[in-house]
C-alpha cells in the first residue's frame, strides 16, 4: 500500500466495557499482506454483520467490545494492552469474538418459548445441546474482503416491522416519546427470579468449606503439555492407549494431587500408580473404552469413588455473564470443565444482548472447580455456590426482574410519569417479541408455516435462499451458491461454520439427497426444528391478540377461554395459510401442535423509575452485581447534562417479553429496523 508506514496498528476499542477512566489497548502488528487484509475485512464484517466468532487473529485473543482499524501515523508503539485472565487455564486454540449486535432488540426469554395463545398453540421442549464442537476456518477476513455495497441501516430497510408480525395495538392513552433501547448492552440486565420468588444476584465468591475436596495443587501440579496428553487420551484424539506421568520429587502426597488432578479435570480417565525402572509413574487410562467419557458424570452411572455420599449431587450456583446467551455460555463452561453439556440444568434461557444474572446446577462438578474459571473467563462471573441434591428444570423459575436504560430520550418529565404510571396500573399487550421472528427479509414464521404445510421444498428454499439484509459474509456467498449450482456440497464447502442452521441443512441434503429433505431437515436439532413452529404460533397470537382488542377492547368477552366469538378470526387466517385449525395434527409428530393459552394483558410488578441527566453516552448509569462485589461506589448524576435517560425497574412473569413493556412506554415501534434510525452514534 504506497505510501502508508510501515507498521500498522489495530486498535481493539473496549468501547462498550470501560469505564470512563480506562484506555483501550492496542495491539502492533506487522504490515503482512495477510494482517491487512484481515484486519480490513474484520473491520467489514464488523460494520455489516450482527455478530461474528472469529478465531487466531495474529495470535491476538481479544477480550471483548468493538474493532476499529487505524493507520498509525505517528508511529507511536503500541500502548498499554488489555490483560487476559488466562493464567492457569490449558486451552486448545484461541478464539476472539467481535460482538456487533449493537441495535439488536432481541431480549431475555425468561422460560422456554411457551405455548400458543386462546386458540391453537404448541409446547416447547428443552434445547438439544450439540456435543461436538467444530473448528471454525482460519482468516475469516476472506469472507468480508468484499466491500459492502450497503451501510448497517441501509440493509436494515429490508427488515421487519412490528406491524409486519401483527403487533399494531396499545392500551394506554398516554403521548409517546423517542428513546434508544440497548444502545449499550449493559444497559440492559436481567436477574432471574427463582421458584422460591426471590430475585438472584451474585454477591458471593467464597467456595463452601468441605474437607473432602481436593487441594487447590490440583490447578498447577500438571504441565500444559501433560494437560495436553491428557485431554487428548480423554477425547481419544490419538493411538495411545494410555499417558504416564512421572512423578518428580515422590510423596505419597504429590502422588495424591495428580491422581485428584487427573481425575478432576479430565472426567472419563482412570489412574494408577506404576514403578518402572526405579522410579514412580502416575498411569492414566480409560477404564472402560470410549463409552466411558459418554458414561461420565450421569446420574446413571456417576464415579462412585469421586463425590462424597453426604454431599449433594448437584452444586447450584449463580452465573453472571456479559453479551451472550445461556445456552453459548454453557457450552464455554463445559468445554473449560472437559464435559458434556447435558449435565447442566437451568430454570430459563436468558438473551445474548444484557448482562444477566441466573441460577445454574451441574452434576458433580465441585465448586472449587467453578470457582476457578472465575480466573479464566471473561464477560462471566461464577458465585453463590451450594450442594443440592436435585437440578433444575426449565419453567421452575417466577419470571425475571428487569433494570432497563432507555437513552437520549425526549419526552417531559409529566409524559415519562403518565408512561409510567399506565405501565404500573395498566399494563402492556403480551405480544411475542420481534426476536421470534428474525432479522432478515425471510422470516421464521413462514419457515414454519411451510413445515405446518408439509411443503418441504419451500421450506428448504427459505432457509438457503439468497436474502436481503444484514448477514455473515460466508452465509451470504453460500446462498449465492446454493441459488447457482443447488449443490449442498458445494455450497457446504462455503461455509467456515458448519453448525449454523444452513450448515445443518445443507449437511444433511448431502447425505440423505435432494428427494429426502425431511430426514436432511432432521438433522438440525429438535429445538431449533421447533423454534420455526414457535414463530409461527406468536405471528398467529399477535395478530389474533391485535383483532381481539381492536373489535373489543379490554373488557372480556365469550371466546377469550373458549374458541367462541373470536374463532371465525382464527379460522379465516388459518385457512388463508392452507391450514386447517380443526386439525393441526402433523405426519411428523414433533411438529403437531396441542394448544393452551396466554395473557393477553400482563402488569408488570415493582415498577420503578427515575429520569438521569448525562453528558458521557458511554458512562454506565448504574452499577452492575460485579461492580457492587468489587465495592464500586454507585454512579452521581449532575441536575443538568447533555442527554436525559429514563431507568426503569420491573418485573415480568416467564414467557413475557420485556421489549413490548417498553413499546408500551415509548409508544414506538421497538424492531430493529426502527431503532438503527434512532441509533445514530453507536458507529462514532
Amino acid at each position: 500500500m504506497p505510501g502508508r508506514p510501515s507498521r500498522w496498528l489495530l486498535r481493539v476499542a473496549f468501547a462498550a466495557h470501560l469505564r470512563p477512566d480506562q484506555s483501550a489497548g492496542y495491539v502492533a502488528v506487522r504490515p503482512t499482506p495477510r494482517s491487512r487484509s484481515q484486519a480490513l475485512g474484520f473491520l467489514k464484517c464488523f460494520l455489516g454483520v450482527l455478530k461474528m466468532e472469529m478465531t487466531e487473529m495474529t495470535g491476538v485473543s481479544l477480550k471483548r467490545g468493538a474493532l476499529v482499524v487505524e493507520d498509525n501515523d505517528s508511529g507511536v508503539p503500541a500502548e498499554e494492552t488489555k490483560k487476559q485472565k488466562l493464567s492457569e487455564c490449558s486451552l486448545t486454540k484461541g478464539q476472539v469474538g467481535l460482538q456487533n449486535d449493537f441495535l439488536s432488540i432481541s431480549e431475555d426469554v425468561p422460560g422456554p418459548p411457551d405455548t400458543v395463545s386462546t386458540g391453537k398453540g404448541g409446547k416447547n421442549s428443552e434445547a438439544q445441546l450439540e456435543d461436538e464442537e467444530e473448528e471454525e476456518a482460519d482468516g475469516l477476513s476472506e469472507e468480508c474482503e468484499e466491500e459492502e455495497s450497503e451501510s448497517f441501516a441501509d440493509m436494515m430497510k429490508h427488515g421487519l416491522t412490528e406491524a409486519d408480525v401483527g403487533i399494531t395495538k396499545f392500551v394506554s392513552s398516554h403521548q409517546g416519546f423517542s428513546g434508544i433501547l440497548k444502545e449499550r448492552y449493559s444497559d440492559f440486565v436481567v436477574h432471574e427470579i427463582g421458584k422460591d420468588g426471590r430475585i438472584s444476584h451474585l454477591n458471593d465468591l467464597s467456595i463452601p468449606v468441605d474437607e473432602e475436596d481436593p487441594s487447590e495443587d490440583i490447578f498447577t501440579v500438571l504441565t500444559a503439555e501433560e494437560k495436553q496428553r491428557l485431554e487428548e487420551l480423554q477425547l481419544f484424539k490419538n493411538k495411545e492407549t494410555s499417558v504416564a506421568i512421572e512423578v518428580i520429587e515422590d510423596t505419597k502426597e504429590k502422588r495424591t494431587v495428580i491422581h485428584q488432578a487427573i481425575k478432576s479435570l479430565f472426567p472419563g480417565l482412570e489412574t494408577k500408580t506404576e514403578d518402572r525402572e526405579g522410579k514412580k509413574y502416575i498411569v492414566a487410562y480409560h477404564a472402560a473404552g470410549k463409552k466411558a467419557l459418554a458414561k461420565v458424570r450421569t446420574a446413571a452411572d456417576p464415579r462412585k469413588h469421586s463425590w462424597p455420599k453426604s454431599r449433594g449431587s448437584y452444586c447450584h450456583f449463580v452465573l453472571y455473564k456479559e453479551n451472550k446467551d445461556t445456552m453459548d455460555a454453557i457450552n464455554v463452561l463445559s468445554r473449560y470443565l472437559r464435559v458434556k453439556p447435558n449435565i447442566f440444568s437451568y430454570m430459563g434461557t436468558k438473551d445474548k444482548r444484557a448482562i444477566t444474572v441466573q441460577e445454574i446446577a451441574v452434576l458433580k462438578i465441585t465448586a472449587q472447580r467453578l470457582a476457578h474459571l472465575n480466573k479464566c473467563l471473561m464477560n462471566f462471573k461464577l458465585g453463590n455456590f451450594s450442594y443440592q441434591k436435585n437440578p433444575l428444570k426449565l419453567g421452575e423459575l417466577q419470571g425475571n426482574h428487569f433494570t432497563v436504560v432507555l437513552r437520549n430520550i425526549t419526552g417531559t418529565d409529566d409524559q415519562v410519569q403518565q408512561a409510567m404510571n399506565s405501565l404500573r396500573e395498566i399494563g402492556f399487550i403480551n405480544y411475542y417479541g420481534m426476536q421470534r421472528f428474525g432479522t432478515t427479509a425471510v422470516p421464521t414464521y413462514q419457515v414454519g408455516r411451510a413445515i405446518l404445510q408439509n411443503s418441504w421444498t419451500e421450506v428448504m428454499d427459505l432457509i438457503l435462499k439468497p436474502r436481503s439484509g444484514a448477514e455473515k459474509g460466508y452465509l451470504v456467498k453460500c446462498r449465492e451458491e446454493w441459488a447457482k449450482t443447488k449443490d449442498p456440497a458445494a455450497a457446504l464447502r462455503k461455509l467456515p461454520v458448519k453448525r449454523c442452521v444452513e450448515g445443518q441443512l445443507l449437511r444433511g441434503l448431502s447425505k440423505y439427497g435432494m428427494k429426502n429433505i425431511v430426514s436432511a431437515f432432521g438433522i438440525i436439532p429438535r429445538n431449533n426444528r421447533l423454534m420455526y413452529i414457535h414463530s409461527y404460533q406468536s405471528y398467529v397470537w399477535n395478530n389474533m391478540v391485535s383483532k381481539r382488542i381492536e373489535d373489543y377492547g379490554l373488557k372480556p368477552v365469550p371466546g377469550d377461554l373458549v374458541l367462541k366469538g373470536v374463532q371465525e378470526a382464527y379460522r379465516e387466517m388459518l385457512t388463508a395459510d392452507n391450514l386447517d385449525i380443526d386439525n393441526m395434527r402433523h405426519k411428523i409428530r414433533d411438529y403437531s401442535l396441542s394448544g393452551a393459552y396466554r395473557k393477553i394483558i400482563i402488569r408488570p410488578q415493582n415498577v420503578s423509575w427515575e429520569v438521569v441527566a448525562y453528558d458521557d453516552p458511554k458512562i454506565p448509569l448504574f452499577n452492575t452485581d460485579v461492580d457492587n462485589l468489587e465495592g464500586k461506589p454507585p454512579p452521581v448524576f449532575a441536575s443538568e447534562g447533555k442527554y436525559r435517560a429514563l431507568k426503569m425497574d420491573f418485573s415480568l412473569p416467564p414467557s413475557t417479553y420485556a421489549t413490548m413493556a417498553i413499546r408500551e412506554v415509548l409508544k414506538m415501534d421497538t424492531s430493529i429496523k426502527n431503532q438503527t434510525q434512532l441509533n445514530t452514534t453507536w458507529l462514532r
